[in-house]
């Protein structure tokens, strides 16, 4: 029982502890950003900033990226943290993006918005950040990479800018 106990409690503080580098060294570093797994991106209450991404997105013809997770993931800040560096401004003008807070529904009880994935048809979701790239009429793009996401801060930055500028 007590096992048991102590892994219900680890198990939530693992996932947000940075994930090292793959060779054992300390978690990486963002020029500019004092603490790279940690972030105030993700809007609490994100349905207005999501209606109005659709309706700029109508207008300049560019994509949504529907970024959900939470400030408090450290994938979730990762990825936020990242496509703010000048090195990720081309993904920036290429989408309309939003950081919608669903905090870490994978989580039991952790959850907030869930009407957010349920929008846009995630029954369930895996992990955080869960990144949909929407149309402009909100027709979710990349239905199956979506959830795959959630390893961000393990991924190269040349990854994810060549998966996004694609």
């Amino acid at each position: 029982m007590t096992r048991k106990f102590a892994f219900a409690f680890a198990a939530p503080l693992l996932l947000m502890t940075p994930a090292l580098a793959a060779d054992g060294t300390a978690p990486r570093t963002l020029p500019g950003v004092e603490d790279a797994y940690k972030s105030d991106a993700f809007i609490a209450d994100p349905m207005p900033a999501i209606d109005a991404a659709l309706t700029r997105a109508k207008q300049s013809r560019k994509p949504v990226l529907l970024v959900m997770g939470t400030g408090g993931c450290h994938d979730s800040a990762w990825f936020a943290n990242l496509l703010a560096t000048d090195r990720f401004a081309p993904v920036r003008g290429r989408y309309e993006i939003v950081y919608a807070d669903i905090g870490m529904p994978h989580v039991r009880g952790w959850g907030r918005n869930p009407e957010v994935p349920e929008r846009f048809g995630f029954k369930k979701i895996k992990g955080t950040p869960t990144v949909a790239i929407l149309d402009i009429d909100g027709t979710v793009l990349n239905r199956k990479t979506a959830p795959k996401w959630r390893n961000a801060a393990s991924r190269s930055d040349d990854d994810i800018y060549n998966e996004l500028m694609q």
